[in-house]
């Protein structure tokens, strides 16, 4: 997915990744004050285009070409519901109901730099054990995010969100993983939510990283559907996934996305 030599940005690209992670930021608030039982994911997705296209910026998932898809993303959004894991595709015959949960993905480009995140949304009231994994998994971010500093390693980020959630019984999907990100939507390194401390490439000043746990209720095995795109846990176990986009610093990271806009 993201193959290539890794490139530590300037403090000037940092300000402009800063920038499109701060429309993303904006754009899942948005997007959530419509995360309501009766709305399809579709209508979330308008809205969300709408939303970056009136900030003058490039909807990044719209017909993006992976490596492993055969055909283009339709989407502004990946709108994944339930036990779908990821990459989920928007559509007017899914229609959210009490007691979803949907993990809403998004990107976007402008003036030549990408930002991306995602945000676990409960659809009206949930179950204990949905809101435990939601919990879970952004806490687990967090865990990866104290980690990210110069000293360390990639495999401390990722060994410190395997170890939170899988303390509390959940499941790493490890198919899919965090990526580098600047001029290019994907770049490298890749970033495991799995692994051994003190393992990987070291952690250097300037290296702008997108840590998500993947975090599956049941076992970690997933599956493509038919469609190309949409991740689901084989087992259809619910899914969770919070993405932030970071910058590694000297003594700390400094998070470049935004839950702010969702929270608040």
């Amino acid at each position: 997915m993201a193959a290539g030599k890794i490139k530590l940005k300037t403090p000037e690209e940092v300000e402009l990744i800063r920038e499109s992670s701060l429309l993303v930021g904006k754009t899942l608030g948005e997007v959530g004050k419509h995360v309501k039982p009766g709305v399809s994911t579709l209508e979330l997705d308008t809205i969300a285009e709408t939303f970056i296209r009136d900030h003058g910026a490039i909807p990044a998932f719209k017909n993006y070409q992976a490596a492993f898809g055969e055909t283009p993303f339709p989407g502004t959004l990946c709108t994944s519901l339930n036990e779908e894991v990821v990459h989920g595709m928007p559509s007017a015959k899914q229609i959210l109901k009490d007691g979803d949960i949907i993990s809403i993905d998004c990107g976007v480009k402008i003036n030549g730099y990408y930002g991306d995140s995602a945000y676990t949304f409960a659809v009206g009231e949930v179950s204990a054990k949905k809101k435990r994994l939601m919990e879970v998994t952004k806490t687990a971010l967090y865990k990866g995010i104290e980690q990210a500093k110069v000293g360390n390693r990639l495999g401390d980020i990722s060994n410190a969100i395997q170890r939170y959630v899988e303390g509390y019984g959940f499941s790493v999907v490890r198919e899919m993983v965090g990526h580098g990100l600047g001029k290019n939507l994907h770049e490298p390194p890749e970033v495991p939510n799995y692994g051994r401390k003190r393992s990987g490439i070291p952690l250097q000043e300037g290296l702008v990283i997108a840590i998500e746990p993947m975090i599956n209720m049941g076992k970690r095995f997933i599956k493509i559907a038919q469609d190309g795109w949409t991740v689901f846990s084989t087992d259809r176990q619910p899914s969770a996934h919070y993405e932030h986009c970071i910058v590694i610093g000297k003594d700390k990271a400094e998070i470049l996305s935004t839950f702010e806009f969702i929270e608040n």
